[in-house]
């Protein structure tokens, strides 16, 4: 194969190697000037991008702010999720639904999903117009102490592990089985560090809608965050701050496949991008577009596939999070246990139990947070 060569010394360089590019591959090969022997140059090698250690640090505080914003902008979803994820609303649909079977029964894909999402936004004024506009906030604030730590986390040990798996064991090089892998890290991590948190915001936004649909007759169990972590450690012990841990642990599959569609979609970008470049042709409108919202809609869609095919770990994760129901006994015991529970009286539906407004919230969420992660990242100067 001919090669083309090109010096890299300036005349007062007394560097006995030269750069020989080869087209086939761009990879870069250094020749001796002195034996002739052609040996590849190490420097110009395909390195994992990323911080250098110094500034690893910025992974922790862009994804801290990035979750912190998404979440704040997404609250009213997200009290909403949760609730339907809940067999207490569950139970709620099913009654209304059984008024009229036979006009569920023949609506097809296309009306059925207009009708859940007519229903959610139904769910979502009724909770506006019943409990008030704090209501949809209810949480929030333990929601934010878990958001802003968690993100963090998930940030920071994916980004900085991306970067040490790829320079230990792959050559410096990015693959998908290195983004796997950092996706998973960051995903137990988050998920052992964070259960305690996002215990405590299931329970405060379930107990307000318990007392409510009494009509009074029942009271709230917890007076704040302090008092349901008090109440929790004297009624259940610590393990109860770590109830529905297996469904988070179960729930790192979503983060990783999320984590690595993600990085497929952005590489495909970036190839796009190449050609445009090496084409030389004028930049369309659309092209422009692309450019500008690439990661925006690479992030939403990764995070849309993810959250569908890993949907009723969520449902699980909120059963085994929920106060005990039966003769003051948990009613879900144990992962396996509440999926057949689930199954047998619900259906698929009912493992499906607001998918809707995860979807609404965690789609449009995730867009917002990775565009701002990645925005902060290149604010601090990241490096090849």
């Amino acid at each position: 194969m001919a090669q083309r060569q090109s010096s890299v010394m300036s005349s007062g360089d007394d560097r006995p190697f030269h750069h020989t590019k080869i087209p086939a591959d761009h990879s870069a090969l250094i020749q001796s000037r002195e034996t002739g022997v052609v040996v590849p140059d190490e420097d110009s090698r395909p390195r994992a991008k990323g911080l250098p250690f110094a500034k690893s640090w910025v992974h922790l505080m862009a994804g801290g702010i990035a979750g912190m914003t998404a979440a704040t902008v997404t609250a009213p979803l997200d009290v909403l999720k949760t609730r339907l994820q809940s067999d207490i609303y569950q139970a709620q649909l099913r009654a209304a639904r059984a008024s009229q079977p036979h006009a569920l029964a023949a609506m097809n894909p296309a009306r059925a999903a207009m009708y859940h999402l007519s229903e959610t936004l139904q769910i979502l004024g009724s909770v506006y117009r019943t409990e008030g506009w704090r209501a949809l906030f209810k949480g929030l604030g333990p929601n934010l102490v878990g958001v802003i730590p968690a993100r963090s986390i998930n940030f920071f040990v994916y980004g900085n592990g991306k970067r040490f798996i790829s320079e230990r064991w792959n050559n410096g090089e990015e693959a998908p089985w290195v983004f796997m892998t950092a996706g998973m890290c960051a995903g137990v991590a988050t998920s052992t560090a964070t259960n305690p948190i996002w215990m405590v915001k299931t329970r405060l936004q379930l107990d307000k809608n318990v007392s409510e649909r009494s009509g009074g007759a029942m009271h709230r169990r917890y007076r704040n965050s302090i008092d349901c972590v008090r109440q929790i450690l004297r009624d259940e012990g610590p393990r109860g701050l770590y109830k529905g841990m297996s469904a988070s642990y179960l729930g790192v599959a979503e983060s990783t496949l999320q984590w690595v569609l993600y990085e497929q979609f952005k590489a495909a970008l970036a190839r796009r991008e190449r050609r445009i470049v090496e084409s030389g042709r004028e930049r369309t409108w659309w092209d422009n577009t692309v450019s500008w919202t690439g990661n925006f809609g690479s992030a939403g869609t990764a995070k849309l596939i993810a959250a569908v095919l890993a949907y009723p770990h969520e449902v699980a994760r909120t059963r085994l999070r929920q106060v005990p129901v039966i003769n003051g006994q948990p009613k879900y015991t144990g992962l396996v246990q509440c999926f057949r529970l689930v199954w047998k009286e619900e259906g698929l539906m009912g493992l499906y139990g607001g998918l809707t407004p995860h979807l609404m919230r965690t789609v449009p969420s995730a867009a917002l947070m990775f565009a701002m992660y990645e925005g902060i990242l290149r604010l601090f100067g990241p490096v090849e």
